[in-house]
């Protein structure tokens, strides 16, 4: 059975030109694809996907901005904090038409609302 996703459309176009800007980074890309079933923590998303690790980091702070990427965190028994990033969309769907840019997301089911 397939299951049809509800999008929703992007109003604002300050937000439309920011998701596209965001949509163009090769490293935004490949963290929202790489979170999209499973949370991963930066250091993982660095490592599997070639991204320095100081870039990883810078990105998903963005992603999580503009509520593209959940987090989700805990302490270790050391004290240290580890967080947990995932994917809170599936997809962006952009279409440039007479002069006018809809964009819509369709938001990721397997996430959880964080």
């Amino acid at each position: 059975m397939q299951v049809l996703l509800q999008g929703k459309q992007v109003q604002e176009q300050t937000t439309k030109d920011t998701l596209l800007e965001i949509m163009a980074d090769r490293y935004s890309r490949v963290i929202l694809e790489s979170t999209m079933d499973m949370p991963k923590s930066a250091i993982d998303i660095s490592n599997e996907c070639g991204i320095p690790i100081s870039t990883a980091y810078r990105r998903v702070q963005r992603l999580h901005a503009h509520k593209l990427l959940g987090i989700s965190g805990s302490i270790s028994q050391d004290g240290k904090k580890y967080f947990l990033y995932k994917s809170k969309i599936k997809s962006i769907m952009t279409c440039f038409n007479n002069g006018l840019l809809e964009v819509e997301i369709i938001p990721n089911p397997s996430t959880n609302g964080n």
